[in-house]
């Protein structure tokens, strides 16, 4: 589907998001090569991402690279109509009917430079709810935060076909287990030619944890709220590519930035071996002097514990 952005620049040629785990995938476009996203720029979230732009403090500084780039917005008017004739000073479109007219963000698409990606979304928080919500509203979401995981731990899996909303506190490890699979091993319904080698998988969840840290004591000092915003994991399926992205992201980084960028000799970088961000902010508002947001710490202090007791388990096995 190409579209037309009133800029100055080429339009964009976009196509509606297929890959999206979680959240609600409607009027999510993204770019031909994949690589950038186009979704609605509700006022909250884009007020988010303009704060964060803008800010000096530094525990947004920390917390900035594990938030997905912003590139700023733009505003979808159509898409383009071959059926009628182009002109020297018009091209002929028809409205979107997702979001034709109305102002989008342009997001940085994580899972582009994968070649398998294995997403799991974690929603985070003990509140789903926002100081805009009815009555009704707040009624149905305590019970929804009471029925699943979240009231307890501060997360929910979405995305997760064999669990959604129905795991329990006790099942959280078995669902872990199934994200992050080891080859040959086969447990928890996962076949034994799913996952990564043990040892490759081992290196990856490590690195997973020290930004998860990272993540939950940069959110510790950042007062605000988030509302059904998600941590989302990206790991590399793919074994030979997981271990080449995995070489790359470990090697000296005063080595790489001596290398000459226009040095044709250079292997092309692969892509990542894995990726952890915070996504979906379109109820997260910044709150100062009322301190940081105790169910999404929560939430975070559970995915580090699952970490933890994922990583035993794999070193346990492979013992």
């Amino acid at each position: 589907m190409s579209s037309v952005a009133s800029t100055d620049s080429e339009a964009p040629s976009t196509h509606s998001l297929t890959s999206q785990v979680g959240g609600h995938a409607n009027g999510v476009l993204t770019t031909e090569d994949d690589t950038l996203l186009i979704k609605q720029a509700l006022p909250v979230e884009l007020q988010f991402y303009r704060t964060v732009a803008a800010s000096t403090e530094p525990a947004i500084d920390a917390l900035r690279p594990y938030l997905p780039k912003f590139l700023g917005t733009l505003t979808l008017e159509g898409e383009f109509d071959p059926d009628k004739p182009t002109t020297e000073t018009s091209i002929p479109v028809k409205p979107i009917a997702t979001n034709g007219g109305k102002e989008s963000l342009v997001l940085e698409n994580l899972t582009h430079p994968f070649t398998k990606p294995n997403v799991l979304d974690v929603k985070l928080g003990t509140v789903l709810y926002d100081e805009t919500a009815s009555p009704e509203k707040v009624a149905r979401m305590l019970k929804a935060a009471e029925n699943t995981t979240s009231l307890k731990t501060g997360i929910r899996l979405t995305g997760f076909q064999a669990y959604g909303k129905s795991i329990t506190k006790e099942q959280l490890p078995e669902g872990f287990a199934r994200v992050f699979p080891v080859l040959g091993v086969g447990e928890h319904g996962a076949l034994p030619s799913q996952g990564l080698p043990a040892g490759l998988l081992l290196q990856i969840l490590e690195l997973l944890r020290e930004d998860v840290q990272e993540i939950r004591d940069a959110f510790a000092q950042v007062e605000l709220r988030m509302i059904g915003g998600s941590l989302l994991f990206i790991y590399e399926s793919d074994a030979t590519r997981a271990e080449e992205g995995l070489k790359w992201m470990l090697r000296d980084l005063d080595e790489e930035d001596s290398e000459s960028d226009e040095d044709e000799s250079k292997p092309p970088k692969p892509g990542p071996a894995y990726d952890v961000r915070l996504i979906d902010f379109a109820h997260t508002r910044f709150v100062p002097g009322q301190g940081p947001d105790e169910g999404v710490l929560l939430g975070l202090d559970t995915i580090l514990a699952q970490l933890d007791q994922r990583i035993h388990t794999i070193t346990t096995q492979t013992k």
